[in-house]
């Protein structure tokens, strides 16, 4: 059945009892936490998170925002964002995360890429939407949900929900009805969109609970961004138990762990870099266990990259008790669970795991033939959770969907157990700290500097983020350019775009003209 109905069920069987609590470090570049102060909390219950949803979708459906138009939420995490997305979807229409760290430029094609027809933000987003308002005027209703004066370019989300109804809108839904499309990248870099129904949302909230067996008594801490799959699909264990979810603004060792033992949170998703922060705070003895109540905690999983064996050996020292699963997946397959680890198999660490709940998996070649146990070849997955197509793109969904199969470019191999190890990316993609880089991108970027003759970004090895990015620098003959030039140069670029390693040398290119990215990964490594 449709995921939304779950919230229903939630709310008339819990309806006073928390679903969402929102935690804000007032002073996010502050030295110490000090006093517990610093936090501002805020909570909806079920009912409350409900009804929410259900005013946002009678808005919307009263100005005829009904099934398949789309929806695009440029939110930061925050208590709004998840009833905002369920409103959207109670109508028929279709949810259409966007990532926050896009520039204006970025939002824009997203926005006329997936045909959106509305894009709710916040307050962070204010100066980006104006320098695009002009040209979404007329094709993009804009809707400002944020705690400032409402923009002079758009409507206030306050004033658009206001005489709405807080009751369910009643629209019917099936697996079948479209549902949301979020956003990847090609290997040009260029986000594609991608369609999800309403059966994929529910087989990967179904997958998510069968592995992480959530019960109504977990306490989910979520610090990923709501945008990503990844974070959501996660969330959906609890919906479908009713658990409640901490939402933390903000990355910090310190908070993780107060957060953890303040809210009694028993699950907590990590990434490398921070799961990183927090055996390396631990080790230092900036941070002490005993200052903590962490006896509720019972289950910490990472996501989004390849995990180092001696971080999870780190953890479970530190953590004993604690039990631990990594999970493989990507938007174009309803986001995290096609493959995992599973709780119980700390002895495979270092591979992605097996075929999660419902799915599929093959290893083939180039011809699509299964490769022989132990040899590298291309991940393949089939299962309900699958992406029907990338919206207004033939020609990639036909070279990525094959037969029900989804070609996921990533190479990897198989044990003599059935346990896979990721071994590379056809794609180039670089994955630091969860989040995917496009090295065309900086690469078109650096190549506007006047004494860039020639540039190659690649990923390399690093124990905190999983990889970052190095520019390999190659100057125009006779020009003089500093490392600190070339950093400065790429300030305009968002942070995490940013290499962080810069190379003068030459950059070596194959016989047909392409950079060799694979020699140039083993000269650099």
């Amino acid at each position: 059945m449709p995921i939304t109905e779950y919230l229903e069920k939630n709310s008339r069987l819990y309806g006073d009892e928390s679903a969402l609590v929102e935690i804000s470090p007032e002073e996010p570049n502050s030295k110490s936490l000090g006093s517990a102060e610093l936090f501002q909390r805020r909570q909806y219950s079920w009912r409350e998170f409900n009804d929410q949803a259900n005013l946002f979708a009678n808005a919307l459906l009263s100005r005829g925002f009904c099934k398949e138009k789309k929806i695009a939420i440029l939110l930061t995490n925050c208590l709004e964002w998840l009833p905002v997305y369920f409103g959207v979807l109670k109508t028929g229409a279709l949810a259409v995360p966007i990532n926050y760290r896009f520039s204006a430029a970025e939002i824009k094609y997203c926005l006329e890429l997936s045909d959106a027809d509305m894009v709710v933000f916040g307050d962070e987003f204010i100066a980006r939407m104006e320098r695009i308002a002009g040209e979404l005027e007329g094709k993009c209703a804009m809707l400002y949900l944020g705690g400032g004066e409402c923009p002079f370019f758009c409507g206030a989300y306050s004033a658009f929900v206001e005489g709405a109804s807080d009751e369910n809108p009643g629209i019917a839904l099936t697996d079948a009805d479209h549902a949301a499309i979020y956003f990847s990248s090609g290997t040009t870099g260029f986000p594609k969109a991608i369609l999800h129904d309403h059966e994929s949302l529910m087989h990967a909230a179904i997958a998510e609970q069968k592995h992480h067996f959530q019960t109504h008594e977990d306490v989910f801490l979520c610090i990923p961004p709501l945008y990503h799959t990844g974070a959501k699909m996660h969330w959906f264990g609890s919906l479908l138990v009713g658990g409640r979810t901490v939402l933390l603004r903000g990355v910090r060792a310190d908070w993780i762990l107060k957060i953890a033992s303040q809210e009694r949170c028993s699950i907590v998703w990590l990434l490398v870099p921070w799961a990183q922060d927090i055996v390396t705070a631990l080790d230092r003895g900036e941070l002490r266990l005993e200052d903590y109540d962490l006896s509720h905690w019972r289950l910490m999983h990472i996501g989004a990259q390849p995990v180092p064996k001696s971080l999870i050996d780190s953890w479970l020292r530190l953590f004993p008790s604690h039990q631990y699963d990594t999970n493989y997946g990507l938007s174009e397959a309803a986001g995290p669970g096609p493959v995992h680890l599973g709780i119980g198999n700390t002895h495979k660490v270092g591979a992605i795991g097996k075929a999660g709940y419902g799915w599929e998996t093959r290893i083939v070649d180039e011809q699509l033939n299964d490769v022989p146990q132990g040899q590298i070849g291309e991940l393949c997955l089939k299962g309900a959770g699958n992406m029907l197509c990338y919206y207004r793109d033939k020609d990639a969904t036909a070279a990525t969907l094959k037969d029900g199969w989804l070609l996921t470019g990533d190479m990897v191999k198989a044990d003599e157990d059935g346990f896979i190890y990721l071994v590379d990316r056809k794609k180039d993609v670089i994955i630091t700290g969860g989040e995917n880089i496009y090295p065309v991108q900086i690469e078109n970027f650096l190549s506007a500097h006047p004494s860039v003759h020639d540039v190659a970004v690649i990923g390399l090895p690093d124990e905190r983020l999983g990889e970052i990015a190095a520019a390999i620098v190659q100057l125009k003959k006779g020009a003089e350019c500093s490392r600190e030039e070339i950093a400065e140069f790429c300030r305009a670029l968002p942070r995490y775009k940013r290499p962080r390693q810069i190379v003068f040398a030459e950059v070596i290119r194959n016989a047909t003209g392409k950079i060799d990215k694979p020699l140039l990964r083993s000269m650099y490594r």
